[in-house]
């Protein structure tokens, strides 16, 4: 229902601001219901490097990752900036990509000119969908489980010992999603079924 309250809201020119504003206000949470636990890990592993020291580029930015308290964020969005063949001048110390690898079509190059544009020390958070419907934007091509975005990351340039992976799932949320995006809302379960997994993460370290 309030799935539905939220597409007529916007449907009549409410400002997206204000509807959130208003939804987290009566306690129900607008965000995509794959994301939560993501978020809040991953917030964690990036506090714990000293986030407020990171100057940051995210590839095709959302919401959440620009409100964190970094030193510095730049935002580029894919698809009409190409991670696959665009390297930017200047180099980060972390480097996200929250859903974008799963479109791409040369991911393996793309993880390659993310390490070239990190600094020695520096960070790729990325975090993909396993299960999870096909969403072509404009192309959806890859899934990998915590095992497969390890050995991709590695291939890629990363060493394996400096990959840390995670991933959240559970029956419920892969049901939810079959014909929309399901917004997690007041009663979407946060447990985590491991043979269930909707996304995976990953934070690799350049050496």
């Amino acid at each position: 229902m309030l799935e539905y309250i939220y597409s007529r809201f916007l449907s009549k020119n409410i400002p997206d601001q204000l509807i959130k504003k208003f939804l987290t206000h009566i306690g129900y949470d607008y965000r995509h219901w794959t994301r939560p636990v993501m978020h809040q890990v991953c917030t964690q592993l990036l506090t714990d490097r000293g986030i407020e020291n990171f100057d940051v580029l995210e590839i095709s930015s959302g919401e959440y990752w620009r409100t964190l308290p970094f030193r510095s964020y730049q935002e580029m969005n894919f698809p009409e900036y190409d991670i696959c063949k665009d390297i930017l001048g200047n180099q980060f110390n972390l480097i996200i990509a929250d859903q974008v690898f799963e479109h791409l079509l040369r991911p393996y190059q793309a993880a390659r000119n993310v390490y070239s544009m990190l600094q020695p020390g520096g960070y790729f958070l990325v975090s993909t969908p396993f299960l999870i419907k096909y969403h072509p934007i404009p192309y959806n091509c890859t899934r990998w489980t915590e095992t497969g975005i390890k050995y991709f990351l590695a291939e890629s340039g990363f060493p394996l010992e400096k990959i840390i992976t995670g991933s959240w799932g559970n029956r419920a949320c892969v049901k939810a999603n079959f014909s929309h995006w399901a917004r997690r809302g007041w009663f979407g379960s946060l447990k985590n079924e491991p043979n269930f997994p909707v996304t995976v993460w990953a934070l690799a370290q350049k050496l």
